[in-house]
């Protein structure tokens, strides 16, 4: 392997456009959780798909690693360079290629974010419905197979990317899917690269379905008295079939977060937070059917959000649940552990993993999507002392295997990365090495993010 004589030869093809400084360098090799620095060699900063595909091409003859990177928000270590080698930063590529409404499909540029595109897409009716909460590139999301607060109405990307380009370990540049809305020709190609987490190939552009923006919205917050009584009201609620856009769940160390450090006013109970789309009529009977379903749980003090900017305001406050949390404890940083269980099981799965976090020590808020089993915990530590890392690393550990146990899986949308790849042969037997095998397949040298999702080369 040569870093050395490909970044020479990238410097020729990109000038400026490459990247040795430090600090460049070190903002590109950290995470967004626990995970200690490890930067690349170098960072390019293509403008289009003929110099992704002309970087990667170096970086295969010299035999380097390369990984992808969006908006830097993953959180299992899924962009750092542990191995060196070239970041390929998509943030020059955020252009719209193609905007078709009457088809309600866009054909986007990597870099591109959620917000940005939804931004673009406001005077047309239409919006892109997945929301990771994190203003995450849209190729970053593809990569990571993101989801959200709005997956129990509108699914993950999974279900909203319907083509890819992508530059492959070689440099060809392949594409993947059509705008029909299905086929049956051949191997789904696209699903193979949404959730690779960039082992098989760079993705540069995406097609994407997009959603008509709703006639009414209508938000609220509920306090229950305790999160299993939350949980039920959720599983309830989903069996009904009952259409929702959001229902998110914080528990009580949550709210006590939002009350002391956001300014919230809420009781300190477990919420739920939810928000319906639909019709005027269709929003209230909604409202008014879910209140009775929460009034059997002891579901109480509704304040109902009809208002843009109250919805925001409330959204907000969830989407940086994170680092408002983290900023509770200063100096503190967290290992952030997500599974998702049937949906049957999620009561039991929730009042388990409260009980691993009390035994831990530490303060773990609980927060998630529970519309669709996926729920998250915040382990704060002080990274000065080891044992706390580990007292979250064993709290994390028993939240997952239960889930394992439960049928469900190790990760509902955080991805695999660094932090969970011994989940893998666990959740996926034989199957994880056939994952191998695909990898072998397309990047023979092992060139495309090294270390990370699939079974590590002897």
């Amino acid at each position: 392997m040569s870093v050395t004589r490909a970044i020479h030869r990238l410097t020729s093809l990109l000038g400026e456009g490459l990247s040795l400084s430090k600090p460049v360098l070190e903002d590109h090799g950290r995470s967004e959780t626990y995970f200690p620095l490890a930067a690349p060699d170098a960072v390019a900063f293509p403008k289009n798909t003929q110099e992704v595909s002309a970087i990667v091409k170096i970086c295969a003859e010299e035999g380097c690693a390369v990984i992808g990177f969006g908006a830097g928000t993953s959180l299992e270590g899924q962009a750092q360079a542990p191995f060196g080698g070239i970041c390929v930063d998509f943030s020059k590529m955020k252009a719209i290629r193609r905007l078709a409404q009457e088809d309600m499909v866009a054909v986007v540029e990597a870099g591109i974010t959620r917000e940005e595109l939804n931004e673009d897409l406001r005077a047309t009716g239409l919006f892109f419905p997945v929301d990771p909460g994190a203003n995450a590139s849209l190729g970053g999301m593809a990569s990571t197979r993101a989801s959200g607060t709005t997956a129990v109405r509108y699914g993950t990307m999974r279900d909203n990317v319907i083509g890819l380009e992508v530059v492959l370990a070689d440099g060809r540049i392949i594409q993947t899917g059509t705008e029909a809305r299905k086929t049956s020709a051949g191997y789904d190609l696209t699903g193979l690269f949404v959730g690779a987490e960039g082992t098989l190939g760079l993705i540069t552009a995406l097609t994407l379905r997009l959603r008509g923006q709703p006639e009414a919205i209508t938000a609220a917050v509920c306090a229950f008295p305790t999160v299993d009584a939350a949980v039920n009201c959720v599983i309830d609620t989903i069996q009904m079939d009952f259409s929702m856009a959001r229902i998110e769940i914080v528990d009580t160390a949550t709210v006590q977060t939002f009350n002391t450090m956001a300014g919230a006013t809420m009781p300190e109970t477990p919420h739920l937070m939810l928000e319906f789309h639909g019709t005027e009529s269709s929003v209230q009977d909604m409202a008014e059917t879910f209140g009775d379903i929460a009034a059997d749980h002891g579901g109480m003090g509704f304040q109902w959000a009809s208002r843009a900017e109250d919805r925001a305001a409330l959204w907000h406050m969830r989407h940086h649940a994170y680092w408002t949390i983290l900023q509770s404890r200063p100096g503190a940083t967290a290992l952030v552990t997500d599974v998702c269980v049937p949906i049957s099981r999620l009561a039991e799965a929730v009042a388990a993993a409260q009980d691993d976090i009390a035994r831990s020590g530490l303060i773990g808020p609980i927060l998630g999507h529970v519309g669709d089993g996926n729920f998250h915990s915040i382990l704060m530590f002080d990274p000065a002392k080891p044992e706390e890392l580990a007292a979250a690393k064993e709290a994390s550990e028993r939240m997952v295997s239960r889930a394992l146990d439960m049928g469900g899986t190790a990760t509902g949308e955080h991805g695999i990365g660094i932090g969970k790849l011994h989940y893998m042969e666990r959740e996926h037997g034989e199957g994880w090495n056939l994952m191998g095998d695909i990898k072998s397949a397309l990047d023979p040298q092992n060139i495309m993010n090294p270390g990370k999702l699939v079974p590590p080369k002897n």
